[in-house]
């Protein structure tokens, strides 16, 4: 069976590199002529329905969902916002063509791996308990390739099945950009439902947040979600005629509730210039218009795919994916919850979705370099959670949470100094621990408590082995030196000179037999420079603080071995990196070492010029001693 899989899963790999590789001449469609797709970056909007407009059936006669395929426009000079812009794409068009009430994010590198995932998340958002407020349900994100020991923490267990599970009893998990399941209604812009208690006078939510009251409420039905159905028994409803955009029905088709609703023109500056998209906005999700054809709701869909659709609209800023980071799932998230929506953690035993992780370090601390970057720009803009919204219906816990994903970057300023400390300890031959008194012991061993306690409850709840929580440890000094410190200088040079800074990667195999080699595969990328820094300062820390207690005598060792445990202990948690250096020299890149050793010639040659430790004192042939001294 094993054999029969293997040789299943090798005639797979040559479909997928087969379909992938692109002919000289471009894809040809079945009639001759070329794909309009061929230019990835210059091509009209393309929709293809593979089953029908009803869904079409299986061979035992079961109906079938509809398969759609889908290119939005793309033109020179049009900014298209990546995997935000696709997905308000995705949205609008299915929105015209289905306007089913729920929608599934999915990256392109994740798989479904559980056929009762939906179900799952089917019993949160059809619960009445949660229908209403409920905006998305969020599954912990699961990966395959990570080698055994998760030398890079890939696994992020501690985060997905500690943080964001926490979340849950505050107002739900942050959004992480893939597995999840969405209520479109929340993606629309809408203010989540208020509870709204019996009084004498009603009050009755509008479409956006705000409230009227009314003097007859006995004949009035709340509708939170400000719908218009296309059910009603009243002839006069409200429906736009997709045949011909300019022909009304008329009638007065509003009931008193709904006559909150914004005017066309104010939909149009939401939603765009679509008729059929603000009719889909405005009826009952999973019905579509009853007055257009396949063809008009086609023509529809194609309009909502081209590139200048969004100008002058929402679309962006306050509706769906929301643009100008790279983190736009964080901010997206934010949204929702700032307008007053819940959202729901759903860990099933079974993984719902298993994704692709970077099985070497390089890409991994591109990957960190992205998430960091996007956090130091949403810090910056003017959705930064420190102020976004104050007053309104985010919960101060839930606020916090959100700083702290936006402020975790900036830790690798002390990382930094931490990791480079024990070097200039060794180098100067001075001690930079001040003289320690009992407060000083008490609140040292204090926080030392509160650390492993911490620790050990994270490893008890998530049930991670403590290897894997070492691993975790490491990489969070190993990224934290080189791909958060990056992201601040890169953030705040994208958000003062609107300059995007990249780091461009280039492969360097390694030839090292494991079961998982490319583990140590190095690629060439400025990432790599900070630890390979701080790991030579470290080591040639170490050979000077011996040299020195060699020809210092006995008296210096007893202060040196604590010297030498600090630094002893960055290197330990850069080994992953020194193994990635070590395992296959010959392929690292050169520049890499270069640019290292000449920092830490630097940086040695400098810190024994100034010697900071010592104050020298004009006078009459004599230094005086300072710090430490």
């Amino acid at each position: 069976m094993k054999r029969e899989y293997e040789e299943f899963k090798v005639r797979i790999n040559g479909l997928v590199a087969k379909a992938r590789k692109i002919p000289d001449e471009g894809w040809v469609m079945k009639d001759g002529t070329p794909w309009p797709g061929n230019n990835v970056r210059d091509h009209p909007g393309m929709i293809q329905i593979f089953l029908g407009h009803k869904g079409g059936h299986d061979a035992d006669g079961n109906e079938l969902p509809q398969l759609i395929y889908v290119s939005r426009e793309k033109h020179h000079g049009f900014r298209h916002h990546s995997k935000a812009g696709a997905m308000n794409t995705l949205v609008r068009v299915s929105g015209i063509l289905t306007n089913g009430p729920f929608l599934l994010n999915l990256n392109y590198d994740h798989y479904v791996n559980n056929s009762k995932a939906l179900q799952e998340a089917m019993c949160f958002l059809m619960d009445p308990n949660y229908a209403e407020s409920a905006c998305y349900v969020q599954f912990p994100m699961r990966f395959n390739g990570v080698d055994k020991n998760d030398h890079y923490a890939n696994r992020n267990t501690i985060f997905f099945d500690i943080n964001l599970r926490g979340l849950d009893g505050i107002q739900g998990p942050l959004y992480v950009g893939s597995g999840c399941v969405f209520n479109r209604r929340a993606l629309y812009g809408y203010e989540a439902p208020r509870k709204i208690k019996q009084r004498k006078k009603g009050i009755v939510s509008t479409c956006f947040g705000g409230s009227r009251r009314g003097s007859s409420t006995a004949k009035k039905r709340t509708d939170k979600k400000m719908k218009i159905s296309s059910k009603s028994a009243d002839p006069n409803a409200l429906a736009v005629n997709l045949e011909d955009p300019q022909e009304r029905i008329e009638g007065d088709g509003y009931e008193d509730e709904k006559s909150q609703l914004m005017s066309h023109l104010s939909l149009e500056k939401w939603y765009g210039q679509s008729y059929g998209f603000i009719e889909s906005v405005l009826l009952e999700t999973g019905d579509i218009s009853q007055f257009a054809s396949p063809e008009a709701l086609l023509k529809e869909a194609i309009q909502v795919i081209s590139c200048g659709y969004e100008d002058g609209t929402k679309w962006g800023s306050e509706i769906g994916w929301i643009y100008g980071s790279a983190s736009e799932e964080f901010v997206t998230g934010l949204k929702m919850h700032g307008r007053g929506w819940r959202s729901i953690y759903c860990m099933p035993k079974r993984a719902a979705f298993i994704g692709s992780a970077p099985t070497n370090l390089s890409d991994r601390l591109n990957q960190a370099l992205r998430w960091a970057q996007g956090s130091v720009q949403v810090l910056l803009s003017q959705h930064c959670p420190i102020w976004y919204g104050l007053g309104g219906r985010l919960k101060l816990l839930q606020r916090l949470a959100y700083i702290n994903a936006t402020v975790y970057p900036f830790t690798a300023i002390p990382l930094l100094a931490y990791c480079t400390l024990p070097a200039v300890c060794l180098f100067t031959g001075k001690f930079i621990i001040p003289q320690i008194t009992i407060i000083g012991i008490i609140s040292f061993i204090s926080l030392t408590l509160s650390i492993i306690t911490t620790n050990i409850l994270e490893m008890r709840w998530s049930g991670v082995r403590i290897d894997e929580w070492w691993s975790t440890e490491q990489f969070w000094v190993i990224g934290g030196v080189s791909a958060h410190l990056f992201a601040i200088f890169q953030g705040l040079l994208k958000v003062l000179t609107r300059i995007d800074v990249s780091s461009h990667t280039s492969s360097e195999e390694s030839s090292e037999k494991t079961d998982f080699p490319e583990v140590y595969m190095f690629k060439w990328t400025s990432l790599l420079i900070p630890p390979t820094t701080l790991l030579l300062i470290n080591l040639i820390g170490l050979v000077a603080g011996l040299s020195s207690a060699i020809s210092s005598g006995h008296h210096v060792w007893s202060m040196l071995f604590c010297k030498l445990f600090f630094a002893f202990w960055v290197i330990i948690h850069l080994y992953p990196f020194f193994k990635g250096l070590t395992s296959n020299q010959n392929r690292v890149p050169t520049i890499v070492i270069v640019w290292s050793i000449l920092l830490a010639s630097i940086f040695s040659l400098l810190w024994v010029h100034i010697n900071p430790f010592t104050t020298r004192v004009v006078g009459p042939n004599y230094e005086q001693c300072g710090i430490n001294c």
